[in-house]
């Protein structure tokens, strides 16, 4: 087979900037089987006793996922809090007009909130900014944060949770740019209710994060117009804003499909460039984040999802949205992660969208097993192997254009540092479908590292998909060889995914 040459040269002082661990959070929305049948299922052999699934928890903890966002998506734009609290029994059954399901609230924010401390995560909180406004989102921070003495504060302890919830990074809202989302808003009015609503919500917690909501994507017709309007309004009260976005293949060959996260760095630059115009537009001396918490492939489902809501809507958690990933869309979420390394200096935090069942890296069988897409592999390594500080890449391989993007490189790479360990680890794709990489990663900038293993996804069938009965598609190790004068040569294969670690 031919091989091509890519090189990658690393340097400790070529630093992007340390790595906020909440860069590898995800999502959990009441949408489909994610809460009911996903996280949440009583009775079923693996439930522990508070009804959740005991496989899925040891999945998710594998993943070290530092926080998870909460309860929507589309689904928080007409949330009534107040439904999910209090005893199970009593709690109002609601029809969610956002995926058109019936909502039984029998998990809410005190179950989310156990749920999230079992799994080893924090609860990241958006608040209904569709249809509610100030007041609904003051009085729910009031019920997680305060301690006690007050209206809602007592009515948490009543339900059974002195200690408080302690939330501490919230959403202002989701996708209120989006015309499908219930309450839509034009960038003043949303600027100006995000902007009020940060305000109360500071005065009584100034210690929380906000997140004001972005584009719901890089290709709406008000984007980049909205951030700046939006930023106009809430940059001195709010600490990030939100992007969103998912990728699909529709009439399209592997190659463009692979080449998008071309389209999420512009993304990434023209709304840092953004926040940045504002910044200097009022003299701030703040410089505003980014929180890219909804990402993922996303296109499998679609018809079928069309079919669920128009034809038999008000079902209680129906199979929407459930994506059955393949070894091509692992190389792109892997691809999705080397990018957000690449600009950790300004994204700070990221969720996966979603974690199980509804575009999820984990599925459920209803009476059987939990199990992992393809998708899962790639954000477990680097959600384990990428703490530390991202390395800025110099990397040296062909590039090829394809029907959207121009000299897009054959390989793509990002690398971690880990000072206190020692440990340095590079991520790496292969885009190449044809050839594999002689691959060269030249570490003289850092004496005294050896190879520790060389990790791999690759697949001539690039179609290939898991399910409960086995995993077709799994990491695989290849021989490393040692380094020779700090440089470390390998072979990377067509098409493939690659975790290259290594250690003082």
């Amino acid at each position: 087979m031919p091989t091509k040459k890519a090189i990658l040269s690393l340097y400790r002082d070529f630093a992007v900037a340390p790595i906020d661990e909440r860069l590898y959070g995800s999502f959990i929305e009441h949408l489909g089987r994610a809460v009911y049948g996903g996280v949440y299922q009583p009775g079923h052999p693996a439930a522990d006793s508070d009804g959740f699934r005991g496989d899925v928890l040891e999945l998710i903890r594998d993943l070290h996922v530092p926080v998870i966002r909460y309860p929507g998506g589309n689904f928080v734009s007409n949330y009534f809090w107040e439904d999910g609290v209090g005893p199970a029994e009593s709690r109002p059954r609601r029809l969610d007009i956002a995926w058109r399901s019936t909502e039984p609230n029998l998990v809410g924010i005190g179950e989310f909130a156990r749920w999230c401390e079992k799994a080893g995560a924090e609860v990241m909180m958006a608040v209904n900014l569709g249809t509610r406004g100030v007041t609904d989102a003051c009085n729910l921070l009031e019920y997680c944060n305060h301690p006690g003495g007050s209206l809602y504060s007592d009515m948490r302890v009543s339900h059974g949770a002195k200690e408080p919830y302690s939330i501490k990074t919230w959403c202002l809202g989701n996708e209120l740019d989006g015309s499908w989302q219930v309450g839509h808003k034009t960038a003043e009015e949303y600027g100006r209710l995000a902007c009020q609503t940060a305000k109360a919500m500071k005065m009584f917690d100034p210690d929380i994060e906000l997140v004001a909501c972005g584009s719901s994507s890089s290709t709406t017709q008000t984007f980049p117009q909205w951030e700046s309007t939006v930023l106009g309004h809430t940059y001195d009260c709010v600490d990030y804003i939100s992007l969103h976005q998912y990728y699909g293949k529709r009439g399209e060959d592997t190659a463009n499909f692979l080449a998008k996260t071309v389209n999420m760095e512009y993304f990434i630059k023209t709304v840092a460039a953004t926040c940045d115009y504002v910044k200097a537009k009022k003299r701030s001396k703040k410089t505003m984040m980014l929180s890219f918490d909804e990402w993922n492939v996303w296109y499998h489902s679609n018809q079928t999802d069309d079919d669920i809501m128009k034809n038999r809507p008000w079902q209680v958690a129906p199979a929407l949205i459930e994506d059955h990933y393949t070894f091509e869309d692992a190389l792109l979420v892997g691809l999705m992660l080397i990018t957000l390394l690449k600009n950790c200096d300004r994204v700070r935090m990221a969720c996966l969208a979603q974690l199980v069942n509804v575009i999820a890296p984990i599925m459920t069988e209803p009476d059987g097993p939990a199990w992992v897409q393809p998708t899962y592999f790639p954000f477990l390594h680097v959600s384990n192997y990428g703490r530390g500080t991202s390395l800025r890449p110099v990397l040296s391989c062909g590039k090829h254009d394809t029907r959207d993007f121009t000299d897009v490189s054959d390989v793509d790479a990002a690398a971690v540092y880990d000072e206190e360990s020692g440990a340095l680890t590079v991520f790496a794709v292969n885009r190449d479908l044809e050839n594999n990489a002689e691959f060269r990663v030249d570490l003289r900038g850092f004496p005294g590292m050896r190879p520790v293993e060389h990790i791999f996804m690759a697949s001539d069938d690039l179609t290939a998909r898991n399910c409960a009965a086995g995993c077709a598609v799994r990491p695989q190790r290849s021989v490393v060889s040692p380094m020779d004068g700090g440089v470390y040569d390998c072979v990377i294969k067509k098409a493939s995914w690659n975790v290259l670690r290594f250690s003082k």
